[in-house]
């Protein structure tokens, strides 16, 4: 069998035409590969272009690369900006969260109050002083004069109008500024900031502080409108020197209202707020006005002031303030604060005081005081100066403690206890007259000695027997710690308690001098009797403390005090100390048709001056001395004091009726009046002329019902008058030291 002959391999083929051969064959021909023939590539291959269109070319492909390579640099930029910026935003966000974690609650909120105001003001409604931690009222915005928030918008917050809370104007603007000066030299707080720092943080300078300040600027813009954002502020905010808010710090630096301040006083107040220490008037004028210059020249800028406005202002010259609030009527209200918390407790909300001061008594008091002192302190070595006047049943309706507040607080009316001298005689002859004796007795006026004690007289004369009217009213020594040992210095020290002396007293025989310390205020206090009728009197200065919505925290009651002074010994007491006046150590205390009593006192070697008087109206007691207990140079009692006395005294009772001192004294006359011995009483001096020891100063037995023709050629009763019995023996030596 023949071998069958392989078919030969037959190619596909598309499109190209069939063979003779075989219609079916289905190969590729080598147009149809995918790799072109030569023929192909040379058919194709397009021609070279010329040289210089091809260098064209090509520097154009490269500009196209060197600018996508810089576009991309930008976009890569770009990229990581955005992406640093969104993790950077999710970290603040984070911190915000964190720190806004630590704070309360948001519905928890709210201001704090403004720590409480005691508004201390006069029987007439004027204001004394605020008293309390931020040293004045809060105002309203429309109450204030209208240059203060425009000042402070000016410096503080350019756009506290426009912004939410938070300036991102002025904040980047101040970084730039700390930045390019290397230091912090400006704030980019708002005035918003401020007052959320000021009611609810701490002055700490943390991020956390920051953070938290701002989230709370950002609640109080949202509560709160613009005005009410600002008053709050600006009755807050720190001025120096102690006060805090625009009112406190207007009285503190010109003693005048908030209402009152001009422009130039409220660009220094406002320029305070950078550095309120370093730039107090009180301490740097200088730099404080120049501050105010820079105020006052961002407030041209602002447009809140004309240039004629500004030029004004600026002419203003660096006034120094007091380091402290100045003025007497500060003493007062000391005084009041002190005496507050016996009266309401602690202080807890604003209060109105009502007090009994008179300002127009008050501001003369002050300028008595001070201008004695000007005119007398160098030459008479007088540092300081003290001045009470009270009606004579205790409201006090001037008090001066000292010579000027702002250079020392201390209250030398209330709280400096000094020996009052003769001032406190009359105490003596009150007691000595309740025990029966009246002005006509008589005692000698010679030298004595109590022990080891030998009182003399100022003027170191004696004048032999003298009435005790007499001896009162030329303020003897001698006579004075006589009258102490016949009543007993015991019974001297009970009078002078019934009478209001509060102070502790020594029970010795120099108590006739005045020896045991006292204040002005309680001595002053205890000659009040003689001008009311001879009732006990305590002094007061608050009558009345309300709150702001009037309700009575503490009034006053109106009762009737005891009686410690007998119509009798009134009357008597009013005579002798009117002859003080009259003819005595007191006559540059004489207010002429007007009834006056009074006494002088004067510690030994001057170191205290003091003259205490009344009349039906006032009881006035004015003190001299130095803080230190130096000798004054010729001050005594019925000099310097007792012209300050009528100085305050004149002018006080102008406009006033004469009105009469209470009691009326008629002097005794004996009926059958007959010489009297010219034997000095107790043998006060030996014939070689030493002095003896007084075993009984008064007249024996036998001398009563004898007068004195020598005495103002007028008889008068012996010192027994008033029926005083007969001692079984005579008195010891330990009776005298000790009162018996």
């Amino acid at each position: 069998m023949a071998k069958r002959k392989k078919p030969a391999r037959i190619e596909p083929t598309f499109g190209a035409p069939a063979r003779k051969k075989n219609h079916g064959d289905m190969r590729l021909t080598s147009d149809d590969r995918a790799v072109a023939s030569p023929k192909q590539t040379r058919k194709f291959a397009k021609k070279p272009a010329k040289a210089g269109s091809a260098r064209r070319k090509q520097n154009k492909r490269k500009q196209v690369r060197k600018r996508g390579g810089f576009m991309g640099f930008m976009g890569r930029c770009l990229y990581w900006c955005f992406v640093l910026g969104l993790w950077g935003a999710i970290g603040v966000a984070g911190l915000v969260g964190y720190y806004a974690s630590k704070l309360p609650q948001s519905t928890s909120w709210a201001i704090p109050q403004r720590p409480p105001n005691a508004r201390i003001v006069s029987a007439d409604g004027t204001l004394i002083a605020n008293r309390g931690l931020t040293g004045g009222a809060a105002m309203r915005l429309d109450e204030m004069s209208p240059y203060i928030p425009m000042a402070v918008i000016a410096v503080e917050d350019r756009r506290y109008k426009s912004h939410f809370g938070f300036d991102p104007i002025g904040f980047t603007r101040a970084m730039v500024r700390n930045v390019m000066a290397k230091r912090l030299v400006e704030g980019g707080s708002t005035i918003t900031q401020q007052l959320a720092k000021n009611l609810f943080l701490k002055p700490s300078r943390t991020l956390e502080r920051k953070v938290q300040e701002l989230i709370i600027a950002f609640w109080l813009e949202k509560k709160y409108d613009k005005d009410e954002i600002l008053e709050l502020y600006l009755n807050r905010v720190y001025f120096g020197s102690g006060a805090y808010g625009v009112d406190a710090a207007s009285r503190r630096y010109f003693s005048k209202s908030a209402r009152d301040v001009n422009l130039a006083e409220a660009a220094l107040l406002a320029g305070l707020l950078k550095a309120p220490s370093k730039l107090s008037p009180a301490k740097n004028p200088e730099l404080a006005e120049a501050r105010a210059q820079i105020v006052l020249g961002t407030m041209r800028r602002a447009d809140f002031i004309t240039d004629r406005e500004a030029a004004k202002a600026l002419t203003m010259q660096a006034k120094k303030a007091k380091h402290f609030w100045s003025g007497s009527e500060h003493y007062v209200a000391d005084l009041v604060m002190k005496q507050l918390p016996s009266l309401i407790g602690e202080l807890r909300e604003d209060v109105i005081i009502d007090t009994t001061i008179n300002m127009a008594l008050q501001r003369q008091a002050g300028k008595v005081i001070a201008d004695a002192l000007a005119d007398n302190g160098e030459k008479r070595n007088v540092g300081q100066g003290a001045l009470v006047s009270m009606t004579p049943y205790g409201a006090v309706k001037a008090l001066v403690g000292g010579r000027e507040y702002a250079d020392s607080q201390f209250n030398r009316a209330t709280d400096a206890k000094r020996q009052p001298g003769s001032a406190f005689k009359p105490i003596v002859y009150l007691a000595a007259l309740e025990t029966g004796r009246t002005p006509q007795s008589v005692r000698q006026d010679a030298p004595i000695r109590i022990g080891k004690w030998k009182p003399v007289n100022y003027d170191r004369k004696f004048r032999g027997p003298v009435s005790l009217d007499t001896a009162l009213t030329k303020s003897l020594n001698t006579v004075a710690a006589q009258l102490v040992m016949e009543v007993g210095p015991g019974n001297v020290v009970k009078t002078a308690q019934r009478m209001g002396i509060k102070s502790k007293l020594t029970p010795n025989a120099s108590i006739a001098l005045g020896t045991s310390e006292v204040t002005l205020m309680e001595l002053t206090g205890a000659y009040a009797p003689f001008a009311n009728g001879g009732r006990a009197v305590s002094p007061y200065v608050v009558k009345r403390v309300t709150d702001l919505d009037g309700n009575i925290l503490y009034e006053r009651k109106s009762t009737q005090n005891p009686k410690v002074v007998r119509a009798r010994e009134l009357g008597m007491m009013n005579s002798m100390l009117r002859h003080v006046i009259t003819k005595g150590t007191g006559k540059n205390a004489n207010l002429g048709k007007r009834q006056v009593a009074g006494k002088t006192g004067t510690t030994q070697n001057s170191r205290d001056g003091l003259f205490v008087g009344y009349t039906a109206n006032l009881v006035t007691g004015v003190w001299y001395g130095n803080d230190d207990g130096k000798p004054m140079k010729k001050v005594t009692g019925g000099s310097l004091p007792a012209i300050s006395w009528q100085k305050f005294m004149s002018p006080a009772h102008q406009g006033t009726e004469l009105a009469s001192l209470p009691g009326n004294y008629q002097p005794e006359v004996a009926a059958l009046p007959t010489p009297q011995p010219r034997q000095n009483v107790g043998q006060g001096q030996s014939q070689s002329g030493s002095s003896q020891i007084i075993t009984n100063q008064r007249p024996s037995d036998n001398t009563r019902r004898k007068t004195l023709s020598e005495i103002d050629g007028n008889p008068r009763p012996s010192a027994n008058v008033g029926g005083q019995k007969r001692r079984e023996k005579p008195r010891t030596i330990l009776d005298l030291i000790f009162g018996g």
